[in-house]
């Protein structure tokens, strides 16, 4: 009997105990919910010829930044699909590899051709969507669009009431503007499967762009006791919580949710996130006047530079920047400035020269020189989205631009700024910088 994954692709093994296995472990894994690795274990188990099992596992481990067990299953899944696998499953596995082993622009290439032929293959579709998807990490300053147009080429392939899809459609259409069509289809999502850590996440971002804080705070306080904090997106989560306070003027709630779930040594979350989540608040803080605690500085730079000792992805070496300006350690941004903009010459970092202008801003930002941050970050604000994450996450940029402009001076184009955010999406703290420039 023919087996078939959970969209109705079918799949080469003739075992239905590794089939079921399989299924549940890839949605699992889309949904960012604990289980995925015991899962497609157990479907190795009853047939260790399974390529797409070994694959998917791979990409599990990519995710957790485990890169030598990525690589070990990608290889395994390539010998053997070479044998008896079909056509979509060589290029299922493929894509994959170029994936697994940081080949970006190739997986990219190769993600979209295969989709082509096989839209519903869903496991390829998320590599190019999400924050630090292969459309965000492209270097692309419109990656947003590009989401949005992909789901909406395949949307007519995908069951009106399919989770995943539902979930990965709104929040594409959130991000890139669309924000009540974005809500309303990743709570579809949510509404179809609760354990999906990814919707959850998505309907917290729609309600971010909306200005809706208290409803940002109150469906994670709702939805987070579910999730077991081994779920990747547990601290990052109680992020978007902490980021909701401080948008209510309310640092005492933000520490108290950063000291529970996202600092350093409490979350399990991958690393990019715990890196990004913890320097982006603990600079929100800093930069907006809030005293940090003494020792949480610190403890994030133990940890970052444990993770990320050599240069990597621009959205990683933006927060690296942020957290050496902001510990003082000019000679480690020097150095990874340089560094990066020989990656830029050697062509190794498509994001570009905006990686570095930001670091230098940020160190410029921390001496009180706000008219040198404006004067390097200024110019080089229309391509902060080039280093991927999402809207959220890049905000902490356009804060810095907007409070060395009001601090130097510059009142004119600080009221221009704000009013263009204020127009985006309605914020109480903006509506308070804005009272303070009128002062």
């Amino acid at each position: 009997m023919a087996e078939f994954d959970s969209r109705g692709l079918p799949i080469s093994t003739g075992s239905p105990q590794a089939a079921g296995n399989y299924r549940a472990g890839v949605d699992l894994l889309l949904a960012a919910w604990p289980g995925a690795e015991d899962a497609l274990r157990r479907a190795i188990d009853h047939d260790h010829q399974f390529a797409l099992a070994h694959a998917a596992l791979a990409r599990l481990h990519a995710i957790r930044a485990e890169p030598a067990e990525a690589r070990a299953r990608i290889t395994t899944a390539q010998e053997i699909v070479a044998r008896n696998g079909s056509p979509r499953e060589i290029s299922h596995v493929s894509t994959l590899s170029l994936t697994v082993t940081g080949q970006s622009a190739k997986a990219l290439e190769s993600a979209l051709a295969h989709l082509d032929d096989w839209p519903r293959d869903a496991l390829i579709l998320s590599l190019p969507l999400g924050a630090f998807g292969l459309f965000a990490f492209s270097g692309m300053v419109d990656h947003d669009q590009a989401r949005v147009d992909l789901c909406e080429r395949v949307a007519d392939r995908y069951d009106a009431d399919d989770w995943w899809f539902l979930t990965y459609r709104g929040w594409s259409h959130a991000e890139n503007g669309s924000v009540t069509r974005g809500r309303d289809l990743a709570q579809r999502g949510l509404e179809q499967r609760r354990a999906n850590a990814n919707a959850a996440h998505a309907v917290a971002h729609a309600m971010f762009e909306q200005g809706a804080t208290q409803e940002v705070e109150a469906l994670i306080a709702d939805w987070l006791p579910d999730y077991d904090r081994a779920g990747v997106l547990h601290g990052h989560l109680a992020w978007h919580a902490a980021l909701s306070a401080l948008e209510r003027d309310d640092p005492q709630r933000a520490l108290a949710i950063y000291s529970e779930y996202v600092q350093p040594s409490v979350s399990l979350g991958l690393p990019i996130n715990v890196v990004s989540d913890t320097v982006s608040l603990l600079w929100r803080l800093q930069a907006a006047g809030y005293p940090v605690p003494s020792g949480l500085w610190e403890d994030v730079e133990r940890y970052a530079v444990s993770r990320f000792p050599k240069p990597g992805l621009a959205f990683v070496e933006v927060h690296m920047g942020l957290l050496a300006a902001a510990t003082g350690k000019d000679a480690a941004a020097t150095d990874r400035i340089e560094a990066n903009t020989r990656r830029i010459a050697d062509g190794v970092l498509p994001a570009g020269p905006v990686v570095p202008s930001i670091c230098r801003a940020a160190i410029a930002f921390v001496k009180s020189d706000y008219a040198e941050c404006v004067r390097i970050l200024h110019p080089a604000a229309a391509d902060v989205p080039r280093i991927g994450g999402s809207g959220a996450q890049r905000e902490v940029i356009e804060d810095m631009l907007l409070l060395a402009l009001m601090r130097s001076g510059e009142s004119a184009k600080a009221r221009d700024l704000l009013d263009r955010r204020l127009h985006r999406r309605p914020s109480q703290r903006d509506a308070r910088w804005r009272r303070h420039i009128e002062i």
